[in-house]
C-alpha cells in the first residue's frame, strides 16, 4: 500500500449558527499515511490560507485522545472507523488512495453548529453543574484506608469516570440521547461512598437538566457504546435508571 494518499474531502461549511450550511469538496494530494486525521485537516487549512480562502473551523486541544474536543462525524461514524478512538488519534493509514471522505459536525438539536465543524456542547457542562457537589472535606489527604471501597465498585467507578464528554454517544444515537454521558457521570459518584450523600438530588437534577437541554430518549440500540472512544458500557444506563427510580419513588438519601 502506498504511503501517500490523494483524497477528496467533502466538508460541511457553515459560516455561523444562523447561516445555511452546505458540503464543499476539496482535493488533497500526497498526504502521508503517518499523519493523524487532524494533521491532514491542518494541511488542508494551510493550503486554503495560502489561497486566501477561509480555513475550515474545527475543535481540537490536547490531540492525545483525552480532552474530547475533536468531535467529527467521518463517513457517518462518530470519530471515524476505529473503535475506542478519538478523531485526533485516527491515522490516515485507515484510508485508501482515491477515497472520498465526508466530514461533518455532530448532528443534534442540543449541539447547535457554531461554525463549520464546531458545535456548542455547553449542554454537557450544564448537566454536570446540575449534578452539584460531593461532601468531601478539603485539606490534608485522608488515610488511604479511612473509607473502605469494594474493589469491584472502585473499578466500575473508574471506568465510568473515563468519559471525556466528547458527545459521540449523542451523535451516534438516532434520537440524539445523552443517556450514556449522564449515566457515566451519575455512576462515577453513585458507586462510591463519597458520592452517596447527594445521590438523590444529583440524579434527579441531572436527568431534569438533560431533558431541558432537548436530548432525545434512549433507543436501546447500544450505538452509544459502540461510538464511545472511552468504551463506556451501557450497563451504566441501567444503573442510572435504577438510581433515578430509587430517587423518584422513595426519596431516600
Amino acid at each position: 500500500m502506498s504511503d501517500k494518499l490523494n483524497l477528496t474531502l467533502k466538508i460541511w461549511r457553515q459560516a455561523s449558527p444562523g447561516a445555511a450550511g452546505e458540503f464543499k469538496s476539496y482535493k488533497l494530494y500526497d498526504i502521508s499515511t503517518d499523519m493523524s486525521f487532524l494533521e491532514m485537516l491542518d494541511v488542508l487549512n494551510e493550503e486554503l490560507i495560502q489561497k486566501n480562502d477561509e480555513p475550515v473551523a474545527f475543535d481540537h486541544d490536547c490531540r492525545e485522545g483525552i480532552c474530547g474536543m475533536c468531535n467529527l462525524m467521518i463517513d457517518g461514524q462518530a470519530h471515524g472507523p476505529d473503535l475506542e478512538t478519538t478523531t485526533c488519534q485516527l491515522h490516515m493509514r485507515r484510508f485508501r488512495n482515491g477515497d472520498t471522505i465526508v466530514i461533518e459536525p455532530w448532528r443534534a438539536r442540543a449541539f447547535p453548529v457554531l461554525k463549520d465543524l464546531i458545535v456548542d456542547r455547553s449542554a454537557f457542562d450544564r448537566i454536570m453543574q446540575a449534578g452539584g457537589f460531593v461532601s468531601v472535606n478539603t485539606g490534608n489527604a485522608p488515610d488511604g484506608n479511612a473509607i473502605l471501597v469494594d474493589k469491584d465498585d472502585a473499578d466500575q467507578a473508574m471506568d465510568a469516570a473515563t468519559c471525556i464528554g466528547c458527545g459521540a454517544c449523542v451523535a451516534a444515537c438516532k434520537n440524539a440521547s445523552a443517556m450514556l454521558f449522564v449515566a457515566a457521570k451519575v455512576s462515577q459518584y453513585a458507586l462510591l461512598p463519597q458520592g452517596r450523600p447527594e445521590r438523590t438530588a444529583r440524579v434527579q437534577n441531572m436527568v431534569a437538566q438533560m431533558d431541558q437541554e432537548g436530548f432525545g430518549g434512549c433507543t436501546n440500540t447500544n450505538e452509544c457504546e459502540a461510538a464511545c472512544p472511552a468504551g463506556i458500557s451501557v450497563s451504566n444506563i441501567a444503573r442510572l435508571n435504577r438510581e433515578y427510580l430509587r430517587a423518584t419513588l422513595t426519596g431516600a438519601k
